[in-house]
């Protein structure tokens, strides 16, 4: 018995945000002073560090739970599965449904009972409920889609990642930029083809960590507003990745038993270009080589950080052929790897 990913599926949003659209924004430091550059120059630097140059949002009508049932319909078609026979829906989010001109996060009931519902599925014995672990979400929930697999307690299972970060934004702040919304969804069978989850690994730091990211309040000072949206500590989050995350993927990849020379792709969580690239050069540092060229595909430029949507958004995209010099063929061994709030690190071998 093998653990495969038998069909893919995502939702690119419709609202196109560019880069020169912030250009009006009264950009704040994170103590309410302001910023010494003009916006022209912040989004240029901006630019140059993530490598994003704009991103997708949610139309107002549309909330994560229907992009993640949009993602989903995509991928059962595509795995050519009677969705009365799954046996879970994990979907992974960390804000629920925000509705726009909301205030309020909305995760009650669960998206995935939401995603159940839309998806008109009757069978009581598909479970769904929703995990909640920073940008790595969708990677850790294929994880228990695989144990739960491997448990005998279900042969098929549909994995969503969904987010609408749009909506949880401090205008005030220069890294509200970085995000964005989207959805993507698989279909994780029991199967007797060749190839699967060869590995995983997970790992959570949070003795010192744990607040790397966290919700917190604008950085205009003077708003009286007591909403909250989502900050980071960026350089200690880029510090943190580039330490941590190489040797993580190097763990995982070495329980493989997999050589690094017949690893085909790095599925890298779409946070920060310039991160990314320093993760995935420093992993291949790890065994003495130099990152090879085309390994690390990236959507970033095009789609911003949509969370826990950007992996199985780009792997759908890469096998439906709709990116740019970038192919993942049958017997491929690749790589999904993320990073995020908790601060949690996890990955997967996987031959396709």
């Amino acid at each position: 018995m093998n653990i495969k990913i038998t069909g893919t599926g995502s939702y690119i949003p419709d609202i196109v945000e560019k880069n020169e659209n912030f250009q009006n924004h009264e950009f704040l430091n994170s103590d309410g002073s302001t910023i010494n550059h003009s916006n022209t120059i912040i989004i240029e630097k901006f630019k140059a560090i993530t490598g994003i140059r704009e991103r997708r949002y949610a139309k107002p009508h549309l909330n994560s739970s229907d992009m993640a049932f949009f993602a989903a319909e995509r991928a059962i078609v595509d795995s050519k599965i009677n969705p009365e026979e799954l046996d879970y829906i994990i979907v992974a989010h960390n804000y629920g449904d925000v509705r726009h001109d909301s205030h309020q996060s909305d995760t009650v009931p669960s998206m995935a009972s939401r995603v159940k519902h839309l998806l008109g599925i009757k069978n009581p014995k598909c479970v769904g409920y929703d995990i909640l672990f920073g940008c790595p979400g969708w990677v850790e929930a294929v994880i228990q889609a695989s144990a739960f697999i491997k448990a005998g307690m279900a042969k098929k299972c549909l994995v969503i990642g969904s987010e609408t970060l749009s909506r949880i934004l401090d205008k005030h702040d220069r890294d509200s930029m970085i995000y964005s919304d989207g959805a993507g969804a698989v279909v994780v069978e029991s199967t007797n083809l060749e190839g699967g989850i060869l590995a995983h690994e997970t790992v959570t730091y949070a003795f010192d960590e744990a607040h790397y990211i966290y919700f917190g309040e604008t950085n205009n000072q003077e708003s009286k507003s007591k909403r909250r949206y989502i900050k980071m500590y960026g350089r200690k989050i880029y510090e943190f990745a580039i330490t941590n995350v190489p040797a993580a993927m190097k763990s995982c990849l070495d329980s493989s038993g997999v050589d690094i020379k017949n690893l085909k792709k790095i599925l890298i969580h779409q946070a920060n270009e310039k991160m990314d690239e320093a993760i995935v050069q420093r992993f291949f540092k790890l065994y003495n080589m130099d990152m090879p060229k085309g390994i690390m595909p990236m959507t970033i430029t095009e789609l911003g950080n949509s969370s826990v949507a950007t992996i199985p958004t780009l792997f759908d995209r890469i096998l439906k052929g709709e990116l740019e010099n970038q192919s993942i063929s049958k017997g491929d061994i690749i790589m999904f790897a993320s990073v995020g709030a908790g601060m949690n690190i996890n990955a997967i071998i996987y031959q396709v």
